[in-house]
């Protein structure tokens, strides 16, 4: 055993949520040696054990209080539903545990001020579980974006017809159409092109939204333009309907293809084609993207980790004021489409 294997020092994980997206990102964490998992919090005991038996998780909890008090875990990951994810994340920072709390952060940009204070406040890592912007290829694509020129724009696209609509349509209303919830298509996946969007370019001058409200008050589709200082950006997301479109970032000298905003796996670089014409060589595109050698989910966890390891209070990429950002341009989009959660009159905290 190495010397550095000896001295690394475990960051001992409780969860909150025992649902799908927990179990995926458990399994890309364990890809991580200085993660443990040691808590499950529950809110009842039957499906805590039932939770921890599948993933041998040690301790169980049904109090988010208990958890956060109890001196068996160094961080939480909170994988709740929306509306909770303000007040579960402030309280377990106001006992000294680090927070990395899926996405989007929060209901609403109040809840976001709010947990970046706490993070401040007591002194702990607050990071949104973004996994889009964590992805190698996100750098790769961050990198290129000098070789293609002046950006004059962005555009992003993900459509993904949900197997709950089906339920929707038989008049049976599951939890990601519930805006008491605070779900609805913006924030379970259309923040997949906007959290981009701001971590490249920062916040737009102008936000011009269409859509489509369903009977329960949430958004089953939008477009949206951004304006920016010389470049336009267009976003396209739904949970009605399927797309195939990829991912385009346009410049003066050439372009950028990512096959899905959401985790990127491949990435083309195309030469503005005038250029490559006028002299008289044919047009290659060229890959650059890269082959990703671990689960999509373990660079959150990795990235999570280095930050608390680093004595850091947020990323510089899944950064507290592109959280921020990022959430005050999903509650212009809301009120524009007339789209209100509870959480937005009285905000949880």
């Amino acid at each position: 055993m190495t010397i550095n294997k000896i001295m690394e020092k475990k960051i001992r994980f409780g969860v909150v949520g025992t649902n799908t997206i927990t179990d995926k990102v458990i399994a890309g964490a364990r890809q991580d040696s200085r993660f443990e998992l040691v808590a499950v919090c529950s809110r009842t005991q039957e499906r805590a054990n039932s939770f921890a038996a599948k993933h041998h998780i040690p301790y169980t909890f049904t109090s988010l209080e208990d958890m956060a008090r109890s001196s068996l875990i160094d961080a939480v990951y909170i994988a709740t539903p929306t509306y909770m994810h303000a007040s579960q994340s402030i309280l377990c920072m106001r006992y000294g545990k680090h927070v990395l709390c899926e996405k989007p952060l929060a209901s609403n940009a109040v809840e976001v001020e709010a947990m970046i204070a706490a993070s401040h406040k007591y002194g702990v890592t607050l990071m949104e579980a973004m996994i889009a912007t964590v992805n190698p290829n996100f750098r790769i694509v961050k990198e290129y974006l000098k070789k293609i020129g002046t950006i004059r724009r962005y555009f992003a696209c993900y459509c993904q017809y949900s197997s709950r609509y089906d339920k929707f349509k038989e008049g049976i209303v599951l939890n990601a159409f519930k805006p008491e919830l605070s779900n609805g298509a913006v924030m379970d996946i259309g923040i997949y092109t906007i959290y981009p969007m701001v971590a490249l370019f920062g916040r737009p001058h102008k936000i011009d939204t269409s859509g489509i409200v369903l009977s329960t008050g949430v958004d089953g589709q939008g477009a949206v333009n951004f304006q920016y200082e010389g470049m336009n950006a267009t976003v396209l997301y739904s949970k009605i309907a399927d797309s195939f479109l990829p991912t385009e970032i346009e410049g003066e000298e050439g372009n950028l293809l990512l096959d899905k905003i959401q985790t990127i796996q491949e990435v083309t670089y195309l030469p503005r084609q005038t250029a490559i014409l006028d002299r008289g060589t044919t047009i290659v595109p060229e890959s650059i993207g890269v082959q990703l050698d671990r689960d999509k989910y373990f660079y959150e966890v990795e990235e999570f980790i280095n930050l608390i390891e680093q004595g850091r209070l947020e990323s510089e990429i899944n950064s507290h004021n592109h959280s921020l950002i990022s959430l005050e341009i999903i509650d212009e989009i809301r009120r524009q489409m007339g789209v209100v959660y509870p959480a937005d009159k009285e905000p949880r905290l």
